[in-house]
């Protein structure tokens, strides 16, 4: 499988999984192919509903950009041989010094 494969499935299980809570503005994150596992790690970034006000307001008091404090992360693992979802875990953002 290649990077656009790995990417288009695990947005795939991240808009179907949380179909019920209503996400938003789904995006690409980060992708890693981890070699000794085989296994890409894909982090795919979302608005929950219940932030969505929040990330309207940043955004149009800011720059356009919604503030990273009101999306969510996870990180889909999936198995490059099959393309199997493995796991899907949060992304934890560690806060800048700025």
């Amino acid at each position: 499988m290649d990077v656009k494969e790995a990417v288009g499935i695990a947005k795939g299980y991240v808009i179907d999984l949380f179909a019920e809570e209503a996400i938003t503005h789904v995006a690409l994150e980060e992708v890693v192919f981890d070699e000794p596992s085989g296994d890409w790690k894909v982090t795919i970034g979302f608005t929950p509903r219940w932030n969505q006000f929040n990330a309207a307001l940043t955004s149009a008091l800011g720059n356009g950009h919604p503030d990273s404090r009101n999306r969510s992360y996870k990180v889909v693992r999936i198995r490059d041989l099959d393309g199997r979802v493995i796991s899907l875990t949060d992304r934890l953002l560690v806060p800048s010094n700025d």
